[in-house]
């Protein structure tokens, strides 16, 4: 029997997750969908306020796409109307609202997915099971590269919540789902050196963040809004027994040589491309795990700790000291 499933937000992410369901997922349909915009949406489904999505009785599950401030709310309501939800990241910029939400969600008893969509890269799925299986050791230390082509609008920039809740907030559910441990400490250096659109907005565009893990190993993430030649995204992870790396994916894998050097091909542009296909991966692993009554592969408690080590790499740089992360990861003092 299918999922039936209501969209709320059409934007960039939210029509990937309603073409993906339409044409690639035969165990799901979208039954309605909701946004602010009444421009440019699709004309095969119906067309409702948020409010009316969430309540409609047709509808099984409802996928949240629209902006981060009206996440937790629209969380909240699903629950209590006992849908199961997918939830783009991160679900509050208040880890305090972050909490109330999701005890709703345990009391109504509901599926919440978070959108970490890396985690379901089969480049990074590779190196996770080469972790889990022994063959790289302990691991002692994993480095992620993570680098824009451009800056997001003055307006988005904004609200985003700034970088670390934005953009770094996919590493550090990445190192922590790469490592299978905790971090217990958070250091954070960090800039504004492409000026433009993030100095406008009074964010930073570059950083350095390391995160100590509760056994001592560690976590290296860079990060920029800003580079030149396209989507930056490396992941490697050393251990006792060896060292596994993924580098870009590019359109094609030539390198042509002649007298002057070497050239290849750049990465590809952006996370529409880079992601694509992981972006499927991650909606049918929700649908799975709703029909199947199964725990979804990224739950509430996720997005929760990723959201606190944000808070805490903010704190750091406020600081010019590390983070000590206590307990659930609450940001607890400095070192």
């Amino acid at each position: 029997m299918q999922l039936k499933i209501g969209i709320i937000g059409l934007g960039r992410i939210g029509r990937i997750h309603y073409n993906n369901i339409r044409h690639h997922i035969p165990e799901a349909d979208v039954v309605m969908v909701s946004d602010v915009d009444k421009n440019g949406l699709p004309e095969d489904v119906p067309q409702v306020d948020a409010g009316t999505l969430i309540g409609h009785p047709d509808v099984d599950a409802v996928v949240i796409c629209s902006p981060t401030d009206t996440h937790a709310d629209y969380v909240d309501r699903c629950a209590r109307q006992g849908k199961h939800v997918f939830c783009e990241k991160p679900l509050d910029l208040s880890l305090d609202r972050i909490r109330e939400t999701l005890a709703v969600v345990r009391e109504h008893n509901i599926q919440l997915m978070l959108g970490f969509n890396r985690r379901f890269d089969t480049n990074f799925m590779k190196l996770k099971a080469l972790v889990d299986e022994g063959k790289i050791g302990e691991v002692q230390l994993v480095k992620i590269t993570s680098r824009d082509p451009a800056p997001p609008s003055v307006d988005y920039l904004r609200s985003s919540g700034g970088l670390f809740l934005d953009m770094t907030i996919h590493d550090f559910d990445m190192a922590r789902y790469v490592m299978g441990k905790e971090v217990k400490e958070v250091y954070a250096a960090a800039s504004e050196l492409t000026g433009g659109a993030v100095a406008e907005a009074g964010d930073i565009d570059t950083a350095v963040i390391t995160l100590k893990f509760e056994d001592g190993s560690m976590a290296v993430i860079d990060n920029s809004r800003k580079a030149v030649y396209g989507y930056d995204q490396r992941l490697e992870v050393f251990g006792s027994k060896g060292m596994a790396h993924v580098e870009n994916n590019r359109p094609d894998n030539h390198v042509y040589y002649n007298e002057s050097g070497a050239s290849s091909a750049l990465p590809l542009h952006f996370f529409m491309e880079r992601y694509m296909a992981s972006y499927l991966t991650e909606m049918t692993a929700f649908i799975k795990s709703v029909q199947g009554k199964l725990p979804v592969p990224v739950g509430g408690l996720d997005g929760l700790k990723a959201t606190m080590l944000a808070v805490a790499a903010q704190q750091s740089v406020a600081q010019h000291a590390p983070v000590t992360v206590a307990g659930e990861g609450k940001p607890a003092s400095v070192s």
